[in-house]
């Protein structure tokens, strides 16, 4: 079940790096805006920051030797004021 689960989280990780490729794509082809590439884009890279957290924190449970499935998306203001 728990690398089901990582399948999801990649796949979903997968599927949202294409829709980034095809926003930036989309907007040098002039099909939308800069805004609306923008805006979509935020909301794309923050789901993409989301997966990975949620997959670090998955694997962090696992290697504690508790239950990966206790991992939990966080929320933007979270994952999104990280520091590098």
């Amino acid at each position: 079940m728990a690398d089901e689960e990582n399948t999801s989280i990649r796949t979903r990780i997968s599927r949202l790096v294409s829709e980034e490729r095809d926003l930036r794509d989309r907007l040098a082809a002039r099909e939308i805006t800069v805004d609306d590439e923008h805006a979509r884009l935020k909301a794309v890279e923050t789901e993409l920051d989301q997966c990975w957290d949620l997959l670090r924190q998955r694997d962090a449970l696992r290697a504690a030797g508790q239950d990966p499935s206790a991992a939990a998306v966080r929320p933007e203001g979270v994952v999104e004021n990280y520091l590098e």
